[in-house]
């Protein structure tokens, strides 16, 4: 890896942390990706595995003995370790809490020693329970009871905003926080519960396309190269530090629809199938209604909005 500044990426051999890490390379950016690969995998970044600008460290944040040298010697610090997926979150609601807060905190306390700017990515599940048809940056929060654990990723990532925008006034760290709405794409995983991968493998396998609850939830969907272009803008531009701003798409369709285009799209003759909640995760499930961001903040500030149409994100995250 050659000398001098580098970016250190959290979470780089995740989904979007790999797509993140090849853009970063192709812009002639030295890059150290930390990584414990509880969710993510090393294939993400085969492409680039053999790059001589990449350092690639298997590691939690927290056992990182390099941690304080990596992030002083940082350009810019991106935060994308993370718990992912509902049923993953749903069945380990006590490790997404602990780990998130901790290993976000040990990382801002590397970054604030020697001011390295910052960005964490958080997610639109922070919104909660909201009923308002568009979610903006400066909303009230509706969180859903403790004693439902699908709630606890939401409550684990508002945690860290308050944290890193803590550490933004009182240790004067330029940090910058990303709210990430339903992020898809080649390379996307259905492991974890990711509906739109799990949809294209069923219907590429012709099996039912099990869609939960009644379908008549919406969401919207942005094609993972538009999260990259929107993330690296918001790294370089120096109005967005102490700031929040949604990173989505705005072309919002109903999850049954969504399983309709699908199997239009790949031809496929498999049915679709209504799953109960109870059935797909635990009695008492609670979900949002709908899903979509206002994204004008972000325009203003990197002038640049996701536009890729939901029918071409489709066939590129098939193609993968």
């Amino acid at each position: 890896m050659k000398t001098g500044k580098h970016i250190l990426v959290t979470g780089g051999a995740g989904f979007i942390g790999a797509h993140l890490v090849e853009r970063l390379l192709k812009d002639g950016k030295g890059v150290v990706v930390i990584d414990d690969l509880s969710t993510g995998s090393r294939d993400n970044l085969r492409a680039v595995a053999a790059h001589r600008n990449l350092r690639f460290i298997q590691t939690r944040i927290s056992a990182c003995a390099e941690l304080p040298k990596l992030a002083a010697e940082a350009e810019f610090i991106f935060h994308l370790a993370a718990t992912v997926g509902v049923e993953l979150v749903v069945k380990s609601a006590r490790h997404v809490l602990e780990a998130s807060f901790q290993e976000t905190q040990i990382l801002l306390q590397a970054a604030a020693k020697n001011s390295t700017p910052l960005l964490l990515t958080s997610t639109s599940e922070v919104y909660g329970k909201s009923a308002k048809p568009e979610f903006s940056e400066d909303d009230d929060l509706l969180i859903g009871p403790p004693g439902q654990s699908r709630w606890s990723y939401a409550c684990s990532k508002l945690t860290d905003e308050f944290l890193a925008l803590a550490y933004a006034r009182e240790k004067n760290l330029p940090v910058t926080v990303a709210r990430l709405f339903n992020t898809v794409g080649p390379r996307q995983t259905g492991r974890y519960g990711m509906v739109l991968p799990r949809f294209l493998m069923a219907a590429k396998a012709g099996e039912p396309l099990k869609v939960f609850g009644d379908g008549a939830q919406s969401r919207c969907f942005c094609l993972v190269h538009d999260v990259v272009e929107a993330l690296v803008r918001l790294q370089k531009c120096e109005a967005a530090r102490g700031e929040i701003f949604n990173i989505g798409g705005t072309e919002e369709i109903s999850i049954l629809e969504l399983a309709r285009l699908v199997v239009a799209t790949l031809g496929s003759q498999s049915r679709i199938e209504l799953i109960p909640y109870e059935q797909a995760y635990a009695p008492g499930f609670d979900d949002m209604r709908r899903r979509k961001p206002r994204v004008e903040k972000l325009e203003r500030c990197v002038n640049f909005k996701p536009q890729t149409p939901l029918c071409e994100i489709i066939r590129l995250t098939a193609a993968r």
